[in-house]
């Protein structure tokens, strides 16, 4: 059960071995988040990622196997751990690739599982959640979204589009969830300097997934609607989205 502070006592981490995932589950577990359910692909990152979980205090720590593109199956996964470990305070949906812009665009299938796996998988599984969630009458949903979402622009628009699809259905979700105890936060990081962009030219206003954890911890905790990391970025974007397209088009990669 979610305590009056806001702090969950359960986590349910669809995409565990990523590396924002495991910053926030480290933010967690020191305020009482006791239980941690990691879904994912076995592999090792995820092993270590539930080793991690473990040396940072959890009581219980367990890996499903979880893939978002088995757009039959994954929502069943997640049916499956409401039923074996009980109520679950807390679902975050940190799944998501990355994907390089001109293999994707002359590659239509890998655009088309890059898509599934950033949103439509997400969001079966997301729904299938937040039926489990709206029947036990509380929990928060946090969906890892992206300021790419906010406006995509020519160098990334098939990763962008796939975040702004996201983030449009965590919002459509989270205003089908009022009244139900369910609320959902919707994340919306910048540049991460990680595993994903590694090689890459940091944009302005970089952050960290351990910086991103902390904003995320606090917006969990008060119950925020948006979340963007660093918060600067939502006034960035606010300006973002009112140019004129023909200027945008000019925004570098």
């Amino acid at each position: 059960m979610i305590d009056a502070t806001g702090r969950p006592q359960s986590v349910l981490v669809l995409g565990g071995a990523s590396e924002i995932a495991q910053a926030i589950v480290a933010g967690l577990v020191p305020g009482r988040c006791r239980t941690v359910i990691l879904a994912g692909r076995p592999s090792e990152r995820l092993d270590a990622a539930a080793d991690a979980a473990r040396a940072a205090g959890a009581d219980m720590v367990e890996t499903v196997a979880f893939d978002t593109t088995d757009l039959a199956g994954n929502p069943a996964v997640v049916e499956d751990v409401f039923t074996r470990f009980g109520d679950v305070d807390l679902v975050l949906a940190a799944a998501g690739a990355l994907g390089d812009q001109a293999e994707l665009e002359s590659d239509p299938q890998a655009a088309a599982e890059l898509i599934t796996t950033n949103f439509t998988g997400l969001a079966a599984a997301l729904l299938a959640a937040a039926r489990c969630m709206r029947a036990q009458g509380y929990g928060r949903i946090v969906v890892i979204s992206s300021v790419a979402g906010d406006r995509p622009r020519k160098a990334n628009y098939i990763y962008g589009s796939t975040k702004s699809g996201l983030d449009a259905f965590a919002q459509g979700l989270g205003d089908s969830l009022v009244g139900s105890g369910v609320g959902v936060t919707v994340v919306r990081p910048g540049f991460v300097v990680g595993r994903m962009t590694e090689g890459m030219d940091p944009a302005p206003f970089s952050t960290t997934p351990e910086a991103v954890a902390e904003a995320v911890v606090k917006g969990i905790s008060s119950g925020a609607d948006v979340v963007y990391a660093p918060p600067v970025l939502r006034w960035v974007f606010a300006v973002m989205k009112q140019l004129p397209r023909a200027v945008w088009r000019r925004m570098p990669g």
